[in-house]
């Protein structure tokens, strides 16, 4: 659900342990009666959630849930048939690595969702070397004249509470407040911007100009697959995107190794000093870094840690990996979230520019995110894959 989604329980997005209507905050933010409305529904369709007590401590412990209204909009059935998009049919292999295939441990202990770690064997595949930049999307827009979901207008009869007027496209762009907050309210953190989208990444008065070769970014799951299509390509599976993380280097506590810093230097665009007002841009960026910032894995492949979160094919279930699917996983025939059952969510991977080990710790090895199918921010963007 567009508008009331990008607060989904997606670590992409929101990272909040618990749903607290009391902490619903707008000072000095200037909030249009559509977001408070927004917000309000929110919390109304806030429930207790069937967690066990582990469960719920390691929510807490990595700021990976948060209760949403339930339910889907009635057009979300058009919008996925649109976003199959036309196929190009010309897809290629340049700008590509070849992932060999193999066997591999997947999943991490440290995570509820990720257990347990188990044996997975994939084909080998071709993989984007980098994120999708705005480039590359640009391409795609000006071949197709596709207008992703956060461009397009809203249906009233899906917001009945809300006034029309106030209706207009947008989406959640990343806003740090101007001093120390409770890491409790991700609202201090997060606006609803109209007008916000892939070519306006924080607002409408925002250009691409100079930032071409960044991930394109507000991009819901919709939209990425419209892109895969179009490009003669796909998405990757979870299991092929924890491989490639991997590098052929075995289940690590981060994707390039094992200490957080190696020989003192940032390997990865994460966040660093006090989350979220100030940002200490110790690896060099305050938001996106360009694609190739940072050296690539040992298969070549650059980002899987960091900058921005990446849509994967697979529905998501916290409890998938109990069924210990070993040969080629394409994930669960359904999606299912405990914190929304109402919603469709896919898998997201890598962590983005905002993850931080002092609030969300969802880029290390083998930590999985989740997304509603509808939704993007600032720090959402993809990359695509191909077969042999």
């Amino acid at each position: 659900m567009r508008l009331l989604s990008w607060l989904t329980v997606n670590r992409s997005i929101i990272t909040s342990p618990t749903c607290r209507p009391g902490l619903i905050e707008g000072e000095g933010l200037g909030w249009s009666s559509l977001l408070l409305s927004t917000i309000l529904i929110t919390m109304a369709g806030c429930s207790s959630s069937s967690q066990t007590d582990e469960e719920k401590a390691q929510a807490k412990a990595d700021s990976a849930a948060a209760c949403i209204a339930e339910g889907m909009p009635s057009r979300a059935a058009a919008i996925r048939q649109s976003a199959s998009g036309p196929e190009s049919g010309t897809g290629t292999t340049a700008g590509m690595v070849w992932i060999p295939g193999g066997n591999f441990l997947m999943g991490a202990d440290e995570f509820v969702d990720a257990r347990p770690v188990h044996p997975v064997s994939v084909k080998g595949f071709w993989m984007d070397e980098h994120e999708v930049t705005n480039a590359e999307f640009g391409r795609f827009v000006a071949a197709t004249g596709y207008k992703t979901i956060a461009e397009r207008p809203l249906n009233p009869a899906d917001y009945p509470s809300v006034p029309a007027e106030q209706l207009v496209p947008g989406s959640a762009v990343f806003t740090p407040p101007s001093q120390k907050v409770s890491l409790e309210n991700p609202l201090r953190w997060w606006q609803y911007v109209k007008g916000a989208s892939w070519e306006h990444p924080v607002g409408p008065s925002s250009t691409l100009k100079g930032h071409e070769n960044e991930p394109v970014v507000h991009v819901s799951y919709e939209d990425a697959l419209a892109y895969a299509n179009w490009a003669g390509k796909r998405l990757p599976t979870e299991a092929e995107w924890e491989f490639a993380a991997q590098g052929g280097k075995g289940n690590r506590t981060y994707y390039w190794g094992t200490e957080l810093k190696p020989a003192g230097k940032w390997v990865a665009n994460i966040y660093q000093g006090s989350f979220p007002d100030h940002n200490t841009s110790e690896d060099g960026f305050t938001g996106v870094a360009p694609v190739k910032s940072f050296s690539p894995n040992p298969y070549g492949l650059y980002d899987m840690d960091g900058n921005v979160w990446e849509w994967c094919q697979d529905f998501y279930r916290p409890d998938y990996y109990a069924k210990l699917v070993k040969d080629n996983p394409k994930g669960p025939s359904d999606s299912y979230d405990p914190d929304e059952p109402g919603a469709v969510k896919r898998v997201q991977r890598g962590g983005s520019f905002l993850c931080s080990d002092e609030y969300c710790i969802r880029y290390k090895a083998g930590s999985r995110g989740k997304g509603e199918v509808t939704s993007g921010s600032n720090n959402l963007g993809f990359r695509c894959v191909r077969d042999k």
